[in-house]
């Protein structure tokens, strides 16, 4: 991924007003992120947990998605597979994000929901820079895992903006 701009971040938001996207907390250390290793960019409000925020390249541009993450259940240890990336977690390593759908759906209180890595590091999972526990064995390729992933994510972005 090529490094964007926070200009061109806030610009990207598909599911926000125009002065939402001016408020959100984009990351400031993103000079320092691994671009080489992400597929998009993802992370958590560290003044509001229950805000995410994720932007990839599409075939005409940035697009961004505003999610809110749900609540955790606590009292049970339970396994968790992130719907983009499948990597498994155990206890919160994987939360519902759901993203309010572009347009008049999105006005009218319409929403999609995923299961997702709850540190949005899908990228680092699938490339073994970062680790969860246990993996389950594929006998995919790294690249064909990558493939992968980035065709969930697309599916997610299009359930968004249609």
């Amino acid at each position: 991924m090529l490094v964007p701009t926070e200009s061109a971040i806030r610009a990207s938001f598909v599911n926000t007003t125009q002065g939402e996207a001016k408020r959100l907390a984009v990351p400031n250390d993103l000079e320092f992120r691994p671009w080489d290793d992400l597929d998009f960019l993802g992370w958590r409000d560290p003044s509001a947990p229950q805000r995410a925020y994720l932007v990839t390249e599409a075939d005409h541009g940035l697009v961004g998605v505003a999610l809110r993450v749900a609540p955790q259940q606590t009292g049970r240890v339970r396994r968790s597979m992130c719907s983009l990336c499948l990597t498994t977690h155990t206890g919160d390593g994987v939360s519902l994000m759901t993203a309010r759908k572009a347009g008049a759906d999105g006005r009218q209180g319409n929403s999609v929901g995923a299961y997702i890595c709850s540190d949005l590091a899908c990228s680092l999972y699938l490339r073994g820079k970062k680790h969860a526990g246990p993996r389950v064995y594929e006998t995919l390729t790294v690249a064909e895992k990558i493939e992968r992933t980035r065709s969930h994510l697309t599916a997610f972005l299009r359930k968004i903006t249609e």
